[in-house]
C-alpha cells in the first residue's frame, strides 16, 4: 500500500515486516498455550518455511526465519506465530 495523507502528515500504512510479531499475536499466543503445535522444520526457501508436525501434517508457512532442516519449532495457528530457538516470528499459512 502507498502512504496516505493525514492532514499535512504522511502516514505509512504498509504492513510491518513479516518478522515483526504484533502485540495482539503475543497476547493470543499467551492466552491459548494449548494451541501450540510441535513440529520439525523440513526446508526453508524464498516463500517461507515448511514444517511437519509431530502428527505428520505438512504445513507451509510464510515466515521470515532462518531454520535448519530437522530443527525443532513450534507453530501457533491461532496467533500465526512460529517459535524458533525461543524467538517468535510471524508465520501465516501459505
Amino acid at each position: 500500500m502507498l502512504p496516505r495523507l493525514a492532514g499535512d502528515q504522511e502516514v505509512d500504512v504498509r504492513e510491518p515486516a513479516i518478522e515483526t510479531v504484533l502485540p495482539v499475536q503475543r497476547a493470543v499466543a499467551a492466552a491459548w498455550p494449548s494451541a501450540w503445535i510441535d513440529a520439525i522444520a523440513m526446508r526453508a526457501d524464498a516463500q517461507g518455511i515448511v514444517v511437519v508436525t509431530l502428527a505428520g501434517d505438512e504445513v507451509a508457512l510464510a515466515a521470515g526465519a532462518h531454520v535448519e532442516p530437522g530443527e525443532p519449532v513450534a507453530f501457533h495457528p491461532v496467533a500465526e506465530v512460529l517459535s524458533v530457538r525461543g524467538a517468535l516470528v510471524r508465520a501465516r499459512r501459505r
